[in-house]
């Protein structure tokens, strides 16, 4: 494979020629100072928009994955704290930054194998649109922004938020790569949020309500590896190497085993004692029923193919939305 790289009008701009039997990559001076065209057979896409390419970088979809910190706040019986809701809303806006310069920097750091995804290929950072010190920019803005946020609420939010970020550059560094961590770890993002808004604002978790988002979060993980296995089958090793070591028939089992968790830990957590006492009702066993059916809709959504993206079917996904709406819905009524 011949690459010849031609020095251009800055450190930022090149022009690159690569030849091979697959593949022809060109590079040129873009808004950004690079674009991308032709890498594997595959046509990258050229965002000439810069704030289409900068709201790809940061994944504001994303965020509703953020609404973690907020199940706290809704079962703590606190709504008529008016410093605790704005402590929690704060904390899930700081969540919001800090995760989006997490996306940054993975971004950043997968951009060569993304280019082998079929859809991941179009990132910015991966067809070019944004160079590599653009996104540090970005990178450090967010987070900067987020770690401040999370220092105005508390100090624990803070060490959450840090601990957040360690996390995720030892799972972008190679932890991503060892079987099963991957997932959990992703996981435990998860219990991260409901951690931030419970003793990053003061309430004292449930051990149950922990549990329930953990094992939810590994469901919809597993969910997410069967979709990536399944679509890319043969090249799946060259774009995630940690494929590899899963089986369609290892992740239906583990999917079975973490659907049965989530209804056992949530049921758990409506009938326990304290769960009775705080809400002075026995009546929230009765939303588990819509719990069920939106982990079942999952489980079909996934072997249609449409379960790649978890947080799009929150969104988008008319049965798992009336299926949240209507959760919800019971939840605030019963606690009202």
């Amino acid at each position: 494979m011949l690459c010849t790289i031609l020095p251009a009008y800055s450190e930022d701009e090149a022009l690159v020629t690569e030849e091979s039997n697959d593949c022809t990559l060109d590079l040129d001076s873009s808004e950004f100072g690079v674009r991308v065209r032709n890498i594997k057979g595959v046509p990258l896409e050229n965002t000439k928009n810069t704030v289409k390419a900068l709201g790809q970088l940061i994944r504001p979809k994303q965020w509703v994955k953020n609404s973690f910190v907020m199940v706290g706040m809704l079962f703590s019986q606190n709504w008529g704290h008016v410093d605790l809701l704005l402590k929690a809303i704060t904390a899930a806006i700081a969540f919001c930054f800090v995760s989006s310069a997490v996306y940054v920097l993975n971004d950043f750091l997968d951009r060569e194998r993304d280019r082998m995804h079929p859809k991941k290929c179009h990132r910015p950072l991966a067809s070019g649109a944004v160079t590599p010190r653009v996104a540090g920019v970005i990178f450090l803005f967010f987070l900067l922004i987020g770690m401040l946020l999370g220092l105005a609420v508390s100090s624990i939010a803070l060490g959450i938020l840090l601990y957040y970020l360690a996390q995720n550059i030892a799972y972008s560094k190679g932890l991503k790569q060892v079987v099963l961590l991957d997932v959990l770890l992703i996981a435990f993002g998860f219990m991260l949020r409901i951690l931030m808004g419970t003793w990053g604002v003061g309430i004292a978790p449930s051990k149950w309500l922990l549990l329930s988002g953990l094992t939810l979060a590994l469901f919809m993980g597993f969910g997410k590896r069967w979709a990536e296995l399944n679509d890319l089958l043969t090249g799946a090793s060259a774009h995630r190497p940690v494929l590899k070591n899963y089986s369609l028939e290892l992740l239906n089992q583990l999917l079975g085993i973490t659907a049965g968790a989530v209804i056992l830990t949530y049921s758990l957590y409506v009938i326990d004692p304290s769960t009775v006492i705080l809400h002075h009702t026995t009546t929230l066993i009765y939303t588990v029923p819509f719990v069920i059916y939106g982990l079942w809709r999952y489980l079909y959504l996934i072997r249609i193919g449409k379960g790649g993206d978890p947080s799009k079917l929150v969104t988008k996904d008319p049965h798992i939305i009336v299926a949240v709406l209507l959760w919800l819905t019971s939840v605030l009524y019963i606690l009202s």
